[in-house]
């Protein structure tokens, strides 16, 4: 069951065509990734979402009812652009925007309790907001997106402005709320946020998606028969279908290879070479990384496995 369905989605801003027949669908209880390049027009699907805006043609869907006023109070949305009240005191600026998503003054203000004990901040309650660091006021922007339970949360780049401790707090809140059974689109550039988080990836580029599915399966379609292998004593040769792409000696007597095969040869056929001539110490298919998937499909570059990726791999095995 998906909680928002796009379907062939166009916008145009004059001479711009910033999304062009882009269709997704969001999975209920899933931590879907909206991935793409500056200017691909993931900000402008988000717009349409929260109907900000309104699409040239195409339709949303949310809950298998066509997107409508009605369904703003069951969204919540962190835009990358935080937009508070810098002469409003913390407490009193939560309650304002709680009532504004159909909270009572008293029903806002016990949840309000439940998330400052939380994140430790009780202390904030009176503080001005200009008086906040941007890591503190990020946690607020937080609270007041999430505060009224909406059943689906966008969030923009969320861990902008957050030192590790903090990026990892958040984290944790929103894998929290996923398990109870809210919905979140995770827009960011950070792939190895991706990698921690997204059950699902759609990728714009140029206007256009050009990739979405699970993620694993994704990682799955991009790999590339590439093992990392380690090991003792010296390996001379391999069969001319195995293509070692990296050798290195990091001492006397080990080496460290990086080793393509061709489709539908099996691993053991490599591991079968490779005890002839020395002991194996590691062997470790290469999985690719988003950032990897992300950067071929946006350059268009076809290398399965980038000098750059080599030299990364050389430095991990």
């Amino acid at each position: 069951m998906y909680i928002l369905s796009a379907e062939h989605i166009r916008k145009r801003y004059a001479d711009h065509t910033a999304l062009d027949d882009v269709s997704i669908q969001i999975p209920k209880g899933s931590i879907f990734g909206l991935l793409g390049p500056n200017g691909a027009g993931k900000t402008s699907l988000i717009r349409i979402i929260t109907q900000i805006t309104a699409p040239d043609q195409g339709k949303v869907f949310f809950n298998g009812e066509l997107l409508a006023p009605k369904h703003i109070g069951r969204i919540g949305y962190l835009p990358e652009e935080r937009g508070l009240y810098k002469k409003m005191k913390v407490g009193e600026q939560l309650l304002y925007l709680a009532q504004l998503k159909g909270l009572s003054k008293a029903e806002a203000t016990a949840r309000l309790k439940v998330w400052f004990r939380k994140f430790e901040i009780e202390s904030w309650w009176g503080k001005n907001m200009e008086d906040l660091s941007k890591g503190m006021a990020q946690k607020i922007q937080f609270v007041a997106t999430v505060l009224h339970e909406p059943e689906l949360l966008i969030l923009d780049e969320p861990f902008t402005g957050f030192d590790p401790v903090n990026a990892n707090l958040i984290k944790d809140e929103i894998l929290k709320l996923r398990d109870k059974g809210c919905t979140i689109i995770f827009s960011t550039h950070r792939m190895e946020s991706v990698e921690e988080l997204c059950d699902y990836i759609a990728l714009i580029n140029k206007s256009q998606k050009i990739l979405d599915g699970p993620t694993k399966q994704i990682k799955n379609q991009y790999k590339t028969n590439t093992y990392v292998v380690e090991g003792e004593g010296k390996l001379v040769s391999l069969p001319s279908m195995f293509d070692v792409r990296s050798m290195q000696e990091p001492e006397e007597g080990f080496f460290k290879a990086i080793i393509r095969m061709p489709q539908g040869v099996a691993p053991n056929q490599l591991i079968e070479s490779l005890i002839n001539q020395v002991q194996i110490h590691s062997f470790v298919e290469h999985i690719p990384s988003m950032n990897e998937i992300f950067i071929r499909n946006v350059t268009g570059k076809t290398d399965p496995l980038p000098a750059e990726e080599l030299y990364k791999l050389s430095q991990t095995i």
